[in-house]
């Protein structure tokens, strides 16, 4: 049992709580919000919906260590980036054919996510626009990290990170990749982004999808 209390209920009052720190970037034309799926977008929709920003989706994919799928050794995002731990690969000694296997599965899932998640909808604008890219939480980096850089491809004229929690260590490794990183709880002892919410369900393909579709028309109900 953690022995850290939880500090949300739940990713929409996390995303609530957020969007108060993110209020210079309320109702203004350049901003968009980027939710990472799944649970990043639930965080993502209060915020957007918070600040009158338009909402979209970055699709991130770890990948697991053979054996410790929990420990990554890096990432891919939309647009083809990769982003690895070197420390972990070398650590493990993880051959070059092994990495290539972990992320053509984990590439294949992306194209199912943007076809599942999109579905003929084409991604919104990066070009010269302030991005948040939101995630309900951060462990060890390699997802935003490959994220950022998926987004430098774009051009936007600003990246922010925002999340609800990430550890110190974390956060300061992320300062050098985006141009603002906010953190609601930045803990030196962590475990896992669980600990910080009461309830951290999984978050469903279909949920995403219909958050995405109320974003755009708020009368649609999201799938409960």
């Amino acid at each position: 049992m953690w022995d850290t209390p939880a500090r949300f209920d739940n990713r929409d009052q996390a995303g609530q709580l957020l969007a108060k720190k993110l209020t210079k970037y309320a109702n203004r034309r350049d901003v968009l919000v980027l939710g990472i799926p799944r649970g990043g977008v639930s965080v993502a929709f209060q915020i957007a919906k918070a600040l009158h920003a338009p909402l979209d989706i970055l699709i991130c994919r770890k990948l697991g260590t053979p054996g410790q799928e929990e420990l990554a050794l890096g990432a891919i995002a939309s647009g083809g980036v990769r982003v690895l731990n070197a420390d972990v690969v070398e650590l493990l000694g993880i051959p070059e054919a092994e990495i290539e296997r972990i992320a053509a599965n984990e590439q294949q899932e992306l194209e199912r996510r943007e076809r599942a998640y999109r579905g003929e909808r084409p991604p919104l604008e990066i070009r010269n626009r302030t991005v948040i890219i939101v995630d309900d939480g951060i462990a060890t980096g390699s997802n935003m990290t490959a994220a950022i850089r998926a987004l430098r491809q774009m051009k936007p004229a600003r990246i922010v990170v925002a999340v609800p929690v990430a550890p110190f260590w974390t956060c300061e490794s992320l300062k050098k990749e985006a141009d603002e990183v906010v953190s609601l709880e930045i803990p030196q002892s962590f475990q896992a982004i669980g600990q910080f919410y009461l309830d951290f369900s999984e978050v469903t393909d279909a949920q995403v999808y219909e958050l995405l579709q109320r974003a755009v028309h708020p009368s649609v109900q999201v799938v409960p």
